[in-house]
């Protein structure tokens, strides 16, 4: 069975993943924030919820504490006022331009003592492929 290897390949993951973020000053789920947030014009609470590994009910406190670095701004949303469109700050793109490539640098020996080039291709094929499965209804 593939099930504990993958949790454990997860949690090994995210354990080095995070320990790493707080070098950087960061809490995993802020990290994760930072960089769903990068590049792009923003999103509101639901989009970034979906597309993090923060969960909802973390995902309020962890805004917050961004919000008080001077990282990311809330704003309404012009199409439905009850919905807020968050955002990096310029001090927060800065920060994304910074921590993204060192965070990758930094994860990338992991994958490459252990995976070929054609490996990582065929793993990430079967992860969109297993991800995909969880997504269809049943």
């Amino acid at each position: 069975m593939v099930l504990r290897p993958l949790a454990e390949a997860y949690l090994s993951f995210i354990r080095e993943s995070d320990r790493h973020a707080e070098k950087m000053g960061l809490t995993g789920g802020q990290f994760d924030v930072i960089v769903t947030l990068g590049d792009t014009e923003g999103m509101c609470c639901r989009e970034l919820s979906e597309k993090t590994l923060v969960t909802k009910g973390t995902l309020t406190g962890v805004l917050d504490r961004l919000e008080k670095k001077g990282l990311i701004v809330g704003k309404p949303s012009p199409s439905d006022r009850r919905v807020r469109i968050i955002r990096l700050t310029e001090e927060g793109e800065r920060l994304f331009r910074r921590v993204f490539p060192e965070q990758i640098r930094h994860m990338a020996p992991f994958f490459n003592r252990a995976l070929t080039v054609e490996q990582m291709e065929t793993l990430r094929k079967l992860l969109l492929l297993l991800r995909d499965s969880f997504r269809q209804e049943t």
